[in-house]
This record gives C-alpha cells, structure tokens and sequence, in this order.
C-alpha cells in the first residue's frame, strides 16, 4: 500500500475516534444537564431537546404514557413552531406508529415510517417525516414514556450508534425523572399538609361553609395546577349534584348547575366513594353524560372541554368524594387540568384522597355548627315563648282584672268606657302574645325541603324546556330567615320567569340568581334572548308585580344595552322575635 493512501485511512480512523469522542462528550453533557434539574416538566424539555442535538433529528417528542398504558397522556415537541403545532391540531393520543412503541417497548428505527403496517399517515397541515427512531424510558422497570425522533439531517437514516446513544439517554433520562418525580412529591406532601392546617385553621376561627368551600377548591387547584376546580354537594329533593363553588375555567357559570349522578364523573365518584380519573373526560365512553361537545352550557354540567383545541381547552381530570369512607360522599371535588399536561397518577391520588377526606370533616364541622346555631335559635325562642307565658300574660291578665274592678268605681260615663276599651285592648293583646307564642314554637320544625332545594329543584326542572340547564347562585339564610309565605311567593315566581323564558326568550343562557340578607330576599333571572317586546302580553308580568305588592316588595323589568332582559322580584324578610 502506498504512504499516502496509509496516511488518509489513518486519518480517517482519526476522525472517526474524535467523532465519537465529540459524540460521547456530548452524550454526557447531555447527561449531566437531564440529572440536573429537578422540576419534570423542565426535566422532561430537556431529554427531548438533548435527544435530537444527539443524533441530529430535525424533529423530536417524547410522549409520557397515561394511567391507562395504552394512551399518551403528554406530548412534548421539538423542531415545530407554536403556529404549527395549532394547525395540526389536537396532540396525538397513542396510535398507529407512535402505539407500536407503546405497545411493544423496543427500540425502532425506519428508513421510510410511512412504510410501516402500523402507520396510519399524518393529519393535514403535518410537516413530512421519513426516517424514524423511537426508544422507551423506563422508570424502575416501568415504561414512563417513549422518545420519538424523525428525519435525521442530511437526508440520511438513523443508524446503529444513532439508536445506542439514545438508549443510554433513556437510561439516564429514567433516573433523572424518578429524581424529578420524588422531589416534586415530597414538595407536593408541604402543600397538602399546609392546606389542610390552613382549613382546619379557618373553621376554628367560625369562617362559613361557603368560605371553607371556596378555601378547599382553590387550594386543590392552586397545588394540583388545575385549570378548572368545583365542588358539587348532594342537595335535597333534587335528581343531582349541585355545583356550590366554581373556580377557573367558566367558574362563574358553574356555579349553581345541577350534575347528573349517572354518566358523569362527578357522578361516578358520589356514588362508588372512590376517585375516578380520565385523561380526557368529555370523550370518554364512562361518561356519556359529559360528551360529545364539550363546553358548560351544553346539557350535563360536568363538561370539561372549552370549545376547540387552543390553550382554554380541558384535559386530565379527577373527581374526589368528599368523605372518609366508601358509599356515597358529602360532594365531590372536581379538578381538570389544561390539555396536553400529565394526567392524574397514583402517586397525586394519594394526598388528594387525604386532602377530600380532612375537607370532608371540615364540611361535618361546618354542618354541626350550623345545626347547634339552630338548636341555640330554637332554644332562645321556646325560652322567649315560656317567659311571655308564664310572666307577661300573667301580668297583663292581671292587670285587666285590676281595670275591670276600678271600672265599677268610676262615676264618670266617659272615663268607665275608656277604662272597659282599655280592658278590651289588654285582651287583645293577650290574644296576639299567645298566637306569636305559638309561632315561635311551630317555627322551623315544619317539614319539608326549604327554599334553597326547592329553588335548586324548579331550576333543574327548567333545564328540559330551555334546552340547557340554567346557572344558579343562591347566597344568605334562606332557609332559616325567609318566611314560609314569603317562600312560597319565591319559589311560584321563579316558575313562572323560567317558564317565560323558555317560551319566549329564545335564549342560550339563563342565569338566576336568589340572595337572603339586608332585610329583603332578592330574586334575579337574566338571559341572553330576544328581550321583552313593548307591543308583548304583559298580563304575567303584572301578577309577578301584585305579587310582590302583596307582600311588601317590588318587581323591576331590565332590558340591557346587550340585548336580552333582566328581571328583579323583591320582598322584605319580616323579622319574627
């Protein structure tokens, strides 16, 4: 051989030796740089983005594989832009090639994917990809997820060392995540347990029920990065769950809605006294109550999705009785997450349940107060009721009789018929004092649902005419503090406002909303319909208005510049001893 061909291979050789000492270089960089963070989601940015640098893919992802084992619950990518990546469209869930992995944790590396039996094609606006390498990651012998990468710069396929350097990634990526994964659950447990003080805290201080509601959504949200966080309670007399706090995503319109126990999650959860998890509710078959379109204003009130693919839309979700034991719960607290993020695993479940359950003693604690605050109530009244039997009545019978016998000594014609009215007007007076003594001891012991079932009970009845269940808020006492009578008025208007609404609204939304406190009960049903025609029948609208003359209040029509009406019954709360 001459010197000079002697003298190219041995550079060859050279610079295949420094090719893989760069490469190696690199792959320990890479190395070094995944075990260093401890956040996963960073953690998990960096793997992808270290595995196409390696092996010079134009395109990278790692999908993380859901509770289920057949499904991806996150899609992480490289080498595509934001505007890209929405004109796809909805992240991939598991299929065709990218299930081959899933289905088979192996490595896989092809010259043409498209080739493949198990490739199903692209969705439009998907860039093209030929060449193929997909590794799985495992964490503790279990498979975490899978790393796919995609035409290989150059023009040229991936090769042997291509698919080595990326199975030792897989490695270190493996223990870099278990690290992420334990840090992160250990800081997970501090929040759990400062959450659970801070509510033990506040209802030691008395805080409401509907303070230490709102206090238990919001940090189940706050710690679990929920985008979506409500707490639906069983209520009397209605077929459902009604939602009584909402907070996140369409919070507000929430707020009030029935949930239906069967086919949804909330549901499902009541019911069995256990968590259940979806890693895409509103198309879950479990579910059918929840789907096809997500959104909350369709039927079903557990709906999780907003409509279409972009950064509002739901994903990951789990429901959590509120109770400590198995059967039905207290409520449940449902929390969604935004699409493309984890779904709820075991090791979240654990705290959560913990979490469901302290929250679960502190909604029993609020109901005991309330219920002794009641008993204390019932106890001043029937004390109130003894004293003005056994002391005021006495006196005032006494005293008529004092009258009675001075009225024969009185010679005066006038002042002995002003003295017999005086013992006409004790008389009276006795009879009023025994009928409110009877009041005070029949008072609230009646049976029957009150007014907040009843009002939760005819909204849920609308739902069929409308076409959409109607949002409800309800605030104050309202079944302890609005009269029976007054009740009654209530719950008759708020029939006939939805009734009109259903018959010539044409509305989409309807809200109503019913407050207790300052002295009067307020009644407000709005929608977004056609409004209220000046030339249109107003003869239920002048009933709706005597009514609440009858009683003291008012009845006021809006017609907002948006469009649709807005419709206000008032009357006072007569304050009884």
């Amino acid at each position: 051989m001459r010197l000079d061909e002697l003298l190219d291979e041995l550079q060859v050789r050279i610079d295949e030796v420094r090719g893989t000492r760069d490469r190696v270089n690199s792959l320990l960089e890479a190395v070094v740089s995944v075990g260093r963070e401890l956040d996963l989601a960073q953690v998990l940015r960096r793997i992808v983005e270290a595995a196409a640098l390696l092996v010079d893919a134009e395109y990278g992802a790692l999908g993380v594989i859901g509770p289920d084992g057949r499904r991806l619950a996150q899609f992480l990518t490289v080498g595509l832009t934001e505007e890209e990546i929405a004109d796809i469209g909805p992240l991939p869930a598991g299929h065709g090639l990218l299930g081959e992995v899933i289905h088979h944790p192996e490595p896989l590396r092809l010259t043409d994917l498209k080739a493949h039996s198990s490739s199903h094609g692209f969705p439009a606006h998907h860039p093209p990809m030929r060449s193929f390498l997909g590794v799985p990651i495992r964490v503790r012998d279990e498979v975490f997820g899978n790393l796919y990468l995609t035409d290989k710069r150059g023009g040229v396929d991936f090769d042997t060392e291509d698919e080595t350097v990326i199975s030792t990634l897989s490695v270190a990526a493996g223990v870099a995540i278990d690290n992420a994964r334990l840090y992160e659950g250990a800081q997970r447990q501090q929040l759990w347990l400062r959450a659970n003080a801070e509510i033990t805290e506040s209802l030691l201080s008395g805080s409401s029920r509907p303070a230490v509601l709102e206090l238990i959504a919001l940090r189940a949200q706050e710690i679990t990065g929920a985008r979506l966080a409500h707490i639906a309670v069983p209520v009397e007399g209605v077929d459902g769950l009604v939602v009584e706090f909402a907070s996140g995503t369409d919070g507000a319109d929430r707020q009030g809605l029935v949930v239906p126990v069967d086919g949804t999650l909330s549901g499902a959860a009541h019911r069995s006294g256990k968590p259940v998890t979806a890693m895409r509710a509103w198309d879950d078959g479990r579910y059918p109550a929840q789907g096809p379109e997500p959104g909350p204003h369709a039927p079903g009130a557990d709906r999780l999705g907003a409509d279409g693919p972009g950064p509002d839309r739901l994903g990951p979700a789990v429901a959590v009785p509120l109770g400590t034991g198995g059967g039905e719960s207290r409520g449940v607290l449902l929390l969604s997450r935004p699409a493309g993020e984890p779904a709820f695993g075991e090791g979240e479940l654990e705290p959560l349940v913990a979490f469901a359950g302290q929250a679960a003693l502190a909604l029993e604690l609020a109901e005991r107060r309330r219920d002794a605050e009641q008993i204390a109530l019932l106890e001043e009244r029937d004390r109130i009721a003894r004293d003005l039997h056994d002391l005021a009545i006495q006196r005032l019978f006494a005293t008529g009789m004092t009258l009675q016998s001075a009225a024969r000594l009185v010679e005066h014609e006038g002042a002995a018929e002003r003295v017999g009215r005086a013992v006409e007007d004790l008389d009276e007076t006795i009879k009023i004092i025994r009928s409110t003594i009877f009041g005070l001891r029949t008072k609230d012991r009646e049976s029957g649902p009150g007014l907040r079932a009843r009002a939760a009970r005819a909204v849920g009845d609308a739902a069929a005419a409308l076409g959409h269940p109607p949002q409800l808020s309800m605030e104050g006492l309202l079944d302890t503090e609005v009269p029976p009578q007054t009740a009654d008025h209530v719950v008759a208007v708020l029939g006939e406002l939805l009734s009109n609404a259903a018959r010539h609204a044409g509305a989409t939304r309807v809200g109503v909303a019913l407050q207790a406190g300052q002295g009067e009960i307020v009644l407000t049903v709005s929608d977004d319909g056609s409004g209220i025609p000046p030339q249109g029948r107003r003869s239920g609208l002048r009933n709706l208005d005597e009514r609440a003359r009858s009683v003291g209040g008012s009845f006021t029509v809006e017609l907002p510049e948006e469009g649709g009406s807005r419709l206000v019954w008032r009357a006072p709360l007569t304050e009884g001893i």
